[in-house]
């Protein structure tokens, strides 16, 4: 895995939303900060987690312009359950055969239970404006995932 670096300009992706639309990281280029977030499943108790704390922390994200994009390899009509069942104000995107999640160095072996597999790591990019990653967020529990992020935001 060669994840992403500070400094690094963000590779440009377009992938369905949990409505099918397609969403591309270059149409925010310019106008707002885009925070990332690549997760392993919707529906999982971690993933939830992680998504509603996000959720819950809307308002202070758009404060501070920036726009949330959760990405996993899960198919949109999953996405758009996740969506409906948590009350999810944001955007998730399906990454089903995980090209993005590769081109950020996020898609590698993971191990659980014994088992080791391929798969996505939890880890989060801040792009700024310009489309530079701006901060990596890898060390981090679910449930703080949000509060890590607008302590960036503010620090910044």
């Amino acid at each position: 895995m060669n994840t992403l670096e500070v400094g690094k300009t963000a590779p440009d992706f377009t992938l369905p939303d949990q409505n099918g639309d397609m969403v591309s990281l270059s149409q925010f280029k310019g106008k707002s900060k885009v925070l990332v977030y690549f997760y392993p499943k919707a529906m999982t108790p971690g993933c939830t987690v992680q998504a509603c704390g996000l959720r819950d922390s809307k308002a202070e994200l758009e404060a501070r312009n920036t726009v949330v994009l959760g990405i996993s390899p899960d198919a949109p009509k999953r996405l758009a359950k996740f969506t409906e069942r948590d009350e999810l104000n944001f955007t998730l995107l399906g990454d089903e055969d995980h090209a993005v999640a590769e081109a950020f160095g996020v898609w590698g072996l993971k191990k659980f239970m014994g088992k080791e597999y391929d798969g996505i790591h939890r880890i989060s990019f801040l792009i700024d404006e310009n489309g530079t990653v701006a901060q990596v967020f890898n060390k981090f529990k679910t449930k703080e995932h949000h509060d890590v992020v607008l302590a960036a935001l503010t620090a910044s």
